[in-house]
């Protein structure tokens, strides 16, 4: 029984992974998300986190926006930024296409250049990343 149960669990790291890594246009490693929302910049440094609710914060714990749970995302004054479609799709304040989030993982721009990847990460997380916020600046 331990046996079957480590493998399950093995099988279960690999499909989830506890963490996902981020990376840029070039394929350099960027960072990652790992399964408690945490965010962590190339260098291991803590940028921020997604909270189970929605909250996001950053380095220094401030509140920095939020993600509804249909895929809403709104900055720290509650106003509308943009939002994920279920697709991947993500649009601005105003409607307009910024890009999208690929099933695998492949972050593409508005004219669907590729401009880096964060598979396994929830795509409304990985907007955030790439289009509304900069961890780097958090």
């Amino acid at each position: 029984m331990k046996k079957i149960f480590s493998i399950a669990l093995l099988m279960l790291i690999a499909v989830t992974g506890f963490s996902q890594e981020l990376r840029n246009s070039s394929g350099s490693y960027w960072g990652q998300v790992e399964s408690d929302g945490t965010v962590r910049n190339s260098s291991g440094s803590y940028r921020g986190k997604f909270e189970s609710g929605g909250d996001i914060r950053n380095a220094s714990g401030s509140y920095v926006g939020h993600i509804d749970s249909d895929g809403t995302i709104r900055n720290a004054s509650g106003s509308y930024m943009g939002k994920v479609e279920s697709d991947g799709t993500v649009r601005s304040d105003s409607g307009s296409y910024l890009g999208k989030i690929e099933d695998d993982g492949d972050v593409r721009n508005d004219s669907g250049s590729y401009v880096g990847s964060a598979k396994g990460v929830d795509k409304a997380q990985a907007a955030c990343l790439f289009f509304f916020f900069n961890m780097e600046t958090w």
